[in-house]
């Protein structure tokens, strides 16, 4: 099969790499890519959110299969775009996509299907926002833009003049743009974080292997939040009673709801999850696969990804084997010092071969921000690298994803030194 991947980082290459292992994958192409995807597949500089010249590039060169892997497409409604001219496509439609596109619509679906989630209340107001915020005085209170906002936009407020200030930042000085014209103002939960992305058909939803995020900039989860640091994976917390009770309260609900209201899923559904002294509750849904959990997850898949996808797209995922093997995987981001905020490009990258460790056993480089200029691969974004290595347990592939690390080297390289700290705690105290 002839392939796009439509986005251009890291979790764009994670599934380029997963893709590759199937014997049915033949030409693999990314759209837009970047320098370091181009060592694995061809790139074409196309804006991922560019619908129109995308499917055109699909007719073109009359691919077999679309891998729609980016929130923002997905919203605008290329797997729609595409299907319209007879493409089949991994990914929600339009309708389906809202699940991520909107906070309200996914806030609203929980609360009528009775899927346990953070108490809430919607705004298009910004002083009645406040309004009710003073008037609950509960602090920390979570304030949400209703759109995407790149993962950026939530804000954790601890007192008024915090949420005064974020109502501002989101609603009147427009920082996510028109994803700030609504917000979702909820309760602040307590517990561990856990990310379970799932493939699902619509019908039927297979759950991935868990993972845990690291999304603040810095160690201790201090600094400013991104769009994450690093990963962990299988998430410790995430026990099989947990997951359990996850199905039956959560996923299976959630896939039934999304039919109930004429919008069936199909693709990856991401649930981020948090594990309240109440029981596990929704933070947030995600209509594609997670970045940087995708990096950890598919390195962990025995199955054949492209054959998993296709049954997904077609209704078959019933009948198709979705297995992981034993073992942990850990991700170290390598960022451009600076990010989240303001940081410089075109620092050149050393330490790699055709964008890979040589002779690095079970480590994988991904790449999120990278360009080849004048022949030297070099940094071009905030996330520049995804150090992912698997191992036996969690020790050993975190021992290993740091000692490539150490290996790669650019200026003003910025990482955190504690991915998986909390998860091997978690892990002690359950022995």
């Amino acid at each position: 099969m002839k392939i796009l991947v439509v986005g251009g980082g890291g979790r764009e290459h994670a599934i380029i790499r997963a893709l590759k292992k199937s014997p049915d994958c033949g030409e693999i192409w990314c759209a837009p890519g970047n320098g370091g995807i181009g060592y694995d597949a061809r790139c074409r500089d196309i804006k991922a959110t560019d619908v129109e010249a995308m499917v055109a590039f699909a007719q073109e060169e009359k691919f077999d299969y679309v891998v729609v892997a980016q929130d923002d497409p997905l919203a605008l409604g290329m797997v729609d775009a595409l299907a319209a001219v007879g493409i089949p496509a991994f990914g929600p439609d339009k309708a389906a996509a809202r699940i991520e596109a909107s906070k309200v619509f996914s806030k609203n679906l929980m609360k009528k299907y009775g899927i346990p989630t953070a108490a809430y209340e919607t705004f298009d107001d910004p002083a009645k926002a406040m309004e009710y915020i003073r008037a609950q005085n509960r602090w920390p209170v979570v304030i949400k833009a209703d759109g995407l906002a790149l993962g950026k936009g939530v804000l954790i407020c601890e007192d008024e003049p915090a949420a005064e200030a974020g109502i501002q930042e989101i609603m009147l000085d427009k920082k996510f743009g028109a994803s700030g014209s609504r917000v979702v103002v909820e309760e602040f939960l307590t517990g561990p974080e856990v990310s379970v992305l799932s493939f699902t058909d619509g019908k039927v939803v297979k759950p991935m292997v868990s993972s845990m995020d690291h999304k603040r900039a810095c160690d201790n989860d201090t600094g400013l939040n991104t769009g994450g640091m690093g990963t962990i994976a299988p998430n410790p917390y995430y026990t099989p009673a947990v997951a359990q009770r996850c199905m039956e309260e959560i996923f299976l609900p959630t896939i039934r709801a999304m039919e109930a209201e004429g919008c069936p899923f199909k693709g990856c559904l991401y649930f981020g999850l948090m594990l309240t002294p109440d029981g596990p509750k929704v933070i947030e849904y995600n209509c594609r696969f997670g970045d940087p959990e995708a990096q950890v997850v598919l390195p962990l898949l025995d199955s054949d990804l492209l054959t998993v996808m296709n049954a997904c797209t077609n209704g078959t995922l019933a009948d198709t084997e979705v297995k992981f093997r034993d073992g942990a995987a850990a991700c170290v981001i390598l960022a451009s010092g600076g990010y989240p905020v303001s940081y410089e490009k075109g620092k050149e990258i050393t330490g790699l071969t055709e964008g890979q460790l040589p002779g690095a056993e079970d480590v994988t480089v991904y790449h999120a921000g990278t360009a080849v200029k004048d022949g030297k691969l070099v940094t071009s974004g905030g996330r520049v690298l995804g150090v992912t290595a698997t191992g036996g347990d969690l020790p050993a592939a975190l021992a290993k994803a740091y000692q490539a690390a150490d290996q790669i080297h650019f200026d003003k390289l910025h990482r955190r030194s504690d991915i998986g700290r909390r998860a091997l705690q978690a892990l002690e105290a359950q022995k």
